[in-house]
Order: structure tokens, then sequence, then C-alpha cells
């Protein structure tokens, strides 16, 4: 697969249910949601869910929250063959601009302490550790909450 240039960005429609279910089972297997949560993620209030599409196959997908000045992302999934490829950082930065018209002035989100590869790609993304959350996954692992400014009128930082 070829980088993000040749790979298309676009709302989810119900149309691609089937193939986020799958994509998100090979991210997160026992984690993975399932076709009910996908579909509430499309038209629950405040909510946004990106696809990329590569040669007509979905290879990423990424969902958020926008609820007045802050956007949570609460997924994010590339196909393993679509990693390190920009896909996930597209979508990210294109996460960002929707936010912000929504807005939002800083996003939130949770990753497994365990999960180094996810937190060296927020971090590169200009994400910065606020709290964690011990044993929050299912196998016991801590959440890191992580957060990133969106705009200059983002003067919150933890105290």
């Amino acid at each position: 697969m070829t980088g993000p240039a040749t790979t298309e960005l676009r709302a989810a429609g119900e149309v691609d249910l089937e193939a986020i279910v799958a994509l998100d089972v090979t991210g997160f297997a026992a984690d993975a949601w399932d076709r009910d949560a996908w579909a509430a993620e499309l038209d629950g209030p405040g909510r946004r869910v990106t696809v990329a599409v590569h040669d007509g196959a979905v290879v990423g997908v990424l969902a958020t929250m926008t609820l007045g000045d802050v956007s949570d992302l609460v997924r994010v999934v590339v196909r393993p063959d679509a990693r390190r490829s920009g896909v996930a950082r597209a979508l990210l930065d294109d996460a960002f601009g929707a936010a912000r018209a929504a807005g939002a002035d800083r996003m939130l989100l949770e990753v497994s302490a365990l999960n180094r590869g996810a937190i060296g790609f927020y971090v590169d993304a200009g994400f910065t550790q606020i709290d964690e959350r011990p044993r929050y996954y299912k196998d016991g692992s801590a959440a890191l909450v992580l957060r990133r400014a969106l705009g200059p009128s983002c003067n919150w930082s933890p105290s």
C-alpha cells in the first residue's frame, strides 16, 4: 500500500459498518466494538467517524466525540498492512481540523500504558500526558490520559 496521498478520507456511513467492525477486531481483538457500538458512533450527538479508503477498501477509521470545547478521540484503527504509511496521521490531522471547526480547543484520549507504539505516535502528534488511570483495561494495564491543544484559546492546564 502507498501512503495517504492515494488514500481518500471520508465520513463513514452504514455501508462501511462491516468493514469497520472487521478492522476493529484486527486492532483491538477482545476489546473490539461490535456492530451496534459502531452504529451508535455514526449518529450519536457530537460524534464523527471518518474512514480512510484505499483502492476501495477501508484501511483506517477514526472516531471522535466533540461536545463544547473538548473533543475526545475515542477510537483509531489502521489495517496492519497500512500502518506506518501516514494513514493514521492523515486521519488524526483531519480530526484536529474538524474538532477546531466544531469549537473544540483541546483533544483528549486514553491509551494503554503498554502500547508504546501508540504513545509515541500521539506524542509525535503533540499530545502530552495529563493523568493516569490505574488498572483501567481488561488486561490490568493503566490508561494514560493524553491532551493536545487545538488552538491558542486553550488556556487549560492540569493543576
